[in-house]
This record gives C-alpha cells, structure tokens and sequence, in this order.
C-alpha cells in the first residue's frame, strides 16, 4: 500500500502503521475489504466483514458487481470505491432481511392481485358452467398445475369440471359411489374444514381424477367450497412437484371462500330461472288452437322486455261436449309486473273451470267478478272482454260479446270499413253487482274482430314522445289491413305501434284477431286452383276477378 500523505493543521503526518489502519477499521461497524488494484488481491479484512463473509475470496467480490450475491446463507450487497492508484475497497451491508421483507411484500402483492382478479372475474356472470370454468382457470393459473371443482351430490351423481395446466377444460359426471376414493373429498363436500396438505397422499389419487398423460401428483389438496348455508362443493388441487406451504393452503381456502360464493349464487340464480320458468309458462298467452272454421291470431308483449308477463292476456277455450261454443278471452289486471301475472294467472284458471259449466260471457264475467271480491285482497280488479264464438251459415261466425270495462272491440268488414262492437260493461272487481250489455255480431268470410288492451291505444310516441297513438289511428290503421289475412292484420299493428313509441316506455299491449275464413281461400283449396291462378274467386260476389290469357 503506498504511502499518502497526511495533513494536520500546519503539520505533515506519515503515513499511519499498519496496526493503527487496521485497529481503525475494525473500529467500524461496516464491512470493509481492501484490495489491490492491480491483481485484485485482498490487503486487508476489517472485523465485520470477517464476521459477516467468512472465508471470503475475489471470485465472491467479482459477483458482486453484477448483483446481489448470497454467502452463507445471508444476501450481501456491495459497493467497490476506489482509493487511490494502487488500492480500492469494497464496502458490504447484509441486506438479507430487506430482500426477505421485499419479496414477502411482492408476494402479498401477488396474493391480493389474484384475489381481486379472481373477485371480479368470478363476479362477472350468473352462468354456473361460466363460473365454474373461470374457478378452474384461476386455480391452474394462480395455485395448482391441476384443478378440478366438484358440485354436490344430486340424485347420486355430482357434476365436475377439471383444467390441467396446457389443456383445455373437461366437464362430467361422477357416481356417488366413487367420491371416497379421493383423500378429503367427502369431507370437503360434506363443508368440514379442509384436511392440511401433508396429511393427504397424493399417490391414492384415483385414475380417473386427472387425465391419464399428466404427471404424477407430488402434492393434493382438497378444500371446501362454501356457499349459502351449505356447501356449494369442493375444489381439488394438485401438483406435480412442490408442496403446498402453509400460505398456499391459506391462499387456497380464501380463494375457494371466493369461488364458492359465486358459484353458490349461480346455483341459485339457475335455480330461481327454472322455477320462474315453470311458473311462467303457464302465465304466458297461449299457443292458439284453430278450430274448425275460425281463425284466431294473437299478439303479446310485456311492458319490460326483460319480463316476458304482466298484467294483459289472453286465452282460448275450445268446445265441450256441452258446449260448441268456442270462448275467447282478452284482459287486462291492475298492475304490472309479476304481482300483475299472477292475478292474471287466477284469473284464467278461474275462467278456465267456469268454461267447463258456462258458455253465456255474461254470466262468466258475473261469476269472475264475485270470485275476485271474495279473494279478500283490495284493489283487484280487471277489465276484460269476452267471446263466445259459433259458426253459422254460408261461413259466417256468430260472435256473442260482453265486457267488463274493458276497450271496446273493433269489427274489420270486408268494405274497410271499421265498426265498434256495441257492448258495454262495468269494471271486475269493484262492485258487487256488475252492469253488462252484451250484443251479437257477424262476421262475413274475410271479416275481423279485433280484441285489444289499452296499451295499444295509449302507447306514447310519435313526434312529441308523448303523444298516444290512440283509438282514431287504431280505426285507420285497422281499416289499411282489409283483405290481409288475420296474422299479417295483427302484426302489422303491432309494428305500426312499435314505430310510434319508437323504444320509449310502454305498457303491456295485447291483441287477439277473430276472422271467419274467406270463401277465396276454401274454394281455391276444394277445386286445386292454384293461389296464383288468374281465375281467383271474390267471396262476396262470385265474380271472375281476372281473366284468361
């Protein structure tokens, strides 16, 4: 080591002796290493850096110019200062509980991104196989080279899915039977708390757990899944090699506690959807039947178009071997909604048992309206119109209406001409004595008679959005569909109506269109003539309308 000068005030010092240097550094609580310049041979070890790297050599100082190295199982970082010419020295800190601390932090970090990536992604769908495939994909990603998630036993069978890591997701059935075959799955799906991972031997892992080229499991896990006040299932982790530490299996229950929420609500919201779709298949309108010599059309649509029912409807009674009377029925219940379906619902059923030893509509609304009084329940009450529908001679129908406060129905003739049915009626469901004059009808071959709610004329639209389209462009808008047939007549309405609110808010609207068949039809059908023949016959007057060519 060359010999530097020394100054003090006005005096020059030599250089220190070689026992004050290095009682000097040994003094010093901070690793120093001196080397020298040219060789890189080590001059001198002060007391902390032989305590802290024993055994040291310049391959060791030469890794430290690159990174953090680790000797004896510590995490050293080094800084190298130059000295002068012929000496450097490199100045150690054991950083191995800052780097410890560091990597906990981006673990934790790590943890509670997953956490909340698997939060959202799991959240995002009501779809159990949706969320059921989102659970394995976060499992395989995040935890395991292998997942699979079990449903609870239902009629002794539960249902899975599996995802290996660098396959695709496979769905299937498993016999009741066979659950105890893997370690901790009975218990697991039973909700009893998750057996630790060491406790389980991953080499009794059924065939049929993982498919039959993935490695051989080196570590199970099986963790409950929990749900709404039982089980939702139990999720199955494997991997090939390392063991699952005490803060996987931690991360594991959270995520499972995370994933069985979801698919719980899944579970029920699947449930809730087929129940609502029991109970609201016989809430909607239903498929019209087409008696002999009537033709009926109708139209449908629910206020919301999230919510397939409400509070209009109607239905069709066919005939009885006492009655030959076909009975039709329009109405319309306070409300909307489902509180509104399931009035509607009371109603048709009451209607349906009534048709089995009444025909006369009077007498129907009359019965209905004592029935929804004795109900007990306040503010129930309905508008409706019925009909009761017979055939008489040269193809013409007899149509018997009564209506209780509802709309007034509207006759289509063959001339275009709109004519209003002349009926009138008290509301259902408000009195105890109900006021209705029925009338009778014909309709010629070709001729309608319309049956609607007032959610038709009181759509809002048009320019202003507010305006309702109303019973006038109801008329005009009739009497342009004269010659239609009757399904092509209704959705014509429906269109024009659909035009005129133009997506705004609307409420329930329901039509239901009664045609006698036109005699055009039958007598091209009984002579083979073809629709496109020039010899169609009109079937009011029996008059050629074309000619030969």
């Amino acid at each position: 080591m060359s010999q530097l000068p020394r100054q003090s005030g006005t005096r020059t010092l030599g250089p220190p002796a070689p026992d004050l240097l290095r009682a000097a550094l040994d003094a010093s609580r901070e690793a120093i290493i001196l080397c020298a310049a040219d060789d890189d041979t080590i001059v001198l070890v002060n007391a902390a850096a032989t305590a802290l790297v024993p055994g040291l050599d310049p391959g060791t100082l030469q890794a430290l110019e690159a990174s953090t190295i680790e000797h004896g199982g510590r995490r050293l970082k080094g800084e190298r200062r130059r000295l002068d010419d012929d000496h450097y020295a490199w100045y150690l800190r054991d950083c191995t509980d800052e780097e410890l601390q560091a990597e906990k932090f981006r673990a934790e970090r790590a943890r509670t991104a997953f956490l909340d990536e698997a939060g959202r992604r799991l959240t995002a769908s009501l779809n159990q196989r949706r969320v059921l495939r989102t659970a394995v994909e976060l499992a395989v990603a995040h935890l395991a080279d292998a997942a699979v998630v079990v449903l609870p036993v239902r009629r002794r069978h539960s249902e899975w899915i599996r995802l290996v890591s660098g396959g695709s997701a496979e769905e299937g059935t498993l016999r009741e039977s066979v659950l105890s075959e893997v370690p901790g799955l009975e218990e697991a799906l039973g909700g009893f708390p998750p057996i630790p991972s060491r406790w389980l031997d991953a080499s009794q892992v059924p065939a049929w757990l993982l498919p039959g080229d993935a490695a051989p499991v080196g570590a199970l896990l099986v963790t409950p899944l929990p749900g709404n006040a039982e089980p939702a299932g139990a999720l199955i982790l494997a991997r090939r090699g390392a063991a699952f530490s005490d803060e996987d299996e931690l991360l594991a229950r959270i995520f499972a506690a995370r994933a069985g929420a979801a698919i719980a609500a899944a579970a029920l919201y699947r449930d809730q959807v087929d129940t609502a779709a029991i109970l609201q298949a016989d809430l909607l309108p239903p498929e019209l039947p087409q008696p002999d010599g009537i033709e009926l059309y109708g139209s449908y649509q629910a206020a919301r178009d999230a919510l397939s029912i409400g509070g209009d409807f109607y239905d069709v009674y066919e005939a009885t071997p006492t009655s030959s009377d076909t009975i039709v029925v329009l109405g319309d219940v306070c409300g909307k909604g489902p509180e509104a379906a399931v009035l509607t619902g009371k109603i048709r059923q009451t209607l349906r048992a009534l048709r089995l030893v009444e025909d006369d509509p009077e007498v129907m609304l009359s019965v209905l309206n004592r029935a929804l009084l004795s109900s007990g329940r306040q503010h129930r009450f309905a508008t409706m119109v019925i009909a009761a529908i017979s055939r008489a001679e040269h193809g013409r129908l007899r149509v018997t209406l009564a209506t209780g406060g509802h709309p007034v129905p509207l006759i289509l003739r063959t001339d275009g001409t709109v004519e209003a049915a002349p009926i009138r009626g008290t509301l259902i469901g408000v009195v105890p004595e109900i006021t209705v004059q029925p009338a009778t009808v014909e309709l010629a071959p070709g001729e309608t008679c319309l049956l609607y709610s007032d959610g038709l004329t009181e759509a809002r639209g048009g320019p202003t959005g507010q305006d309702q389209w109303g019973e006038t462009r109801l008329r005009d808008a009739l009497a342009g569909c004269r010659g239609m047939p009757g399904d092509a007549a209704v959705e014509r309405l429906r269109q024009l109506v659909s035009d005129w609110v133009h997506g705004g808010v609307r409420d329930d609207i329901a039509m239901l269109a009664v045609r006698a068949p036109a005699r055009t039809r039958l007598s091209l059908m009984d002579t083979g003539v073809a629709a496109t023949s020039p010899f169609a016959i009109d079937a009011r007057r029996g008059e050629r309308r074309g000619r030969a060519r």
